[in-house]
């Protein structure tokens, strides 16, 4: 499947960095049809690998020779918007590329709404899943992630905070949610969550502590960690303690998840106690000192493990952040700023890596604080800027 969108996205984006991509309206996509039965097995890795191809002079998607026209209501001109017009989004996964036209098709999640929306270029989103969800402190509908066999199963995961708990869901074909995991703690804060596969195929589960630190730190507790799981949402197989989900612990609010693309480096963002942090997960290891701290509380978001950086979402500042970074995984450089004034979209939250140099974001600009444009909220392909960025905000 990897190698298969790999080549499906640079063929979209090669059209887009060329400037000449057009999205023409397609029909409403059909229904999703019966999976089969799978034997079991191993996921591709998280990111794609490869580059996409870049336009001359490093122009990214969304950037032409003329200026893009400002959005028309839900109208928005710049060929790298998938998606207008949602509440502030929480989760974004790939689903599909036409090759011939490289329209995208995504899936896209809205926290305060609970619903699963598929989302293509100038066609109406359509809701695949609503989820009854508690929205009033940080919680909602937070995380999602695709099956690693997707192109088969078609199974989505979500994270989700109900009336009494926060648990991860299963989406199928055809059928209502199902859970998954349920009892991870719910409480007045600490409800978000986030999702992600590892290379190995297990389901990666990053939990808020409930408002309650000592939930963080208690090794029988679910919240506040990074849970690995399988498929059936017991411990998966090679775990740092036989019959435990932990991973690692000390989480408060997680905002991001992300696995290099060898699967060498998982990387977490928090809004610590007094910072927003960015951790590297270590097996069986509490996640101990912070890799970088923002103590200016930026928002950090989503993340993306690229080859040679760490890139950002903000969801509290517009625009993106990538931390140059070496092969063993520590940082060479202060944080680069990247799209914070009319080249980006404003304040992004959920961030997935499509391959080395490329991402797909969703915004939160409709978020209190945010300055929302008509067509805000949006789902978008962001192609790196050379050299990360603008260089220095930390």
């Amino acid at each position: 499947m990897s190698r298969l969108r790999g080549v499906l996205i640079g063929s979209a984006l090669g059209l887009l960095a060329a400037g000449c991509a057009s999205f023409p309206d397609q029909p409403a996509p059909a229904e999703w049809s019966a999976a089969q039965q799978l034997t079991p097995q191993a996921g591709p890795r998280p990111e794609l690998p490869g580059e996409l191809p870049r336009s001359p002079q490093g122009q990214q998607p969304g950037q032409s020779q003329t200026p893009v026209p400002p959005p028309e209501g839900c109208k928005d001109f710049n060929p790298a918007v998938v998606a207008t017009c949602l509440e502030p989004v929480s989760g974004v996964a790939l689903v599909d590329v036409n090759q011939s036209t490289g329209v995208v098709t995504a899936l896209a999640t809205e926290r305060t709404t609970g619903r699963l929306l598929r989302v293509t270029k100038d066609v109406d989103p359509v809701v695949v899943a609503g989820f009854e969800v508690d929205a009033t402190s940080d919680g909602g509908l937070t995380g999602l992630t695709l099956s690693p066999t997707y192109a088969e199963d078609q199974l989505v995961y979500a994270y989700v905070t109900t009336a009494t708990d926060n648990r991860v869901m299963r989406v199928a074909p055809g059928d209502v949610p199902k859970p998954v995991l349920t009892g991870i703690p719910k409480g007045p804060s600490g409800n978000r969550g986030v999702l992600a596969y590892d290379a190995t195929g297990a389901l990666l589960v990053a939990t808020g502590d409930a408002g309650n630190p000592a939930l963080a730190a208690d090794p029988n507790s679910l919240a506040g960690k990074v849970l690995r799981i399988d498929g059936t949402g017991q411990p998966a197989r090679g775990n740092p303690t036989a019959g435990s989900r932990v991973l690692a612990s000390g989480l408060r609010s997680p905002g991001g998840l992300c696995v290099s693309g060898d699967g060498s480096k998982t990387w977490v963002t928090d809004a610590g106690a007094s910072a927003d942090v960015l951790y590297r997960v270590e097996a069986g290891k509490p996640l101990g000192a912070p890799a970088w701290s923002w103590p200016e509380r930026p928002g950090i978001a989503g993340c993306a493990s690229m080859t040679d950086v760490v890139w950002l979402a903000t969801s509290g500042t517009p625009g993106t952040l990538t931390l140059p970074m070496g092969p063993d995984g520590a940082f060479t450089g202060k944080p680069e700023v990247s799209m914070e004034g009319e080249d980006g979209f404003g304040r992004l939250g959920p961030m997935v890596a499509l391959d080395d140099q490329t991402v797909l974001a969703g915004t939160v600009n409709k978020a209190p604080g945010g300055t929302p444009v008509s067509s805000d909220d949006r789902v978008v392909i962001i192609v790196r800027p050379p050299n990360g960025g603008n260089g220095g905000r930390d």
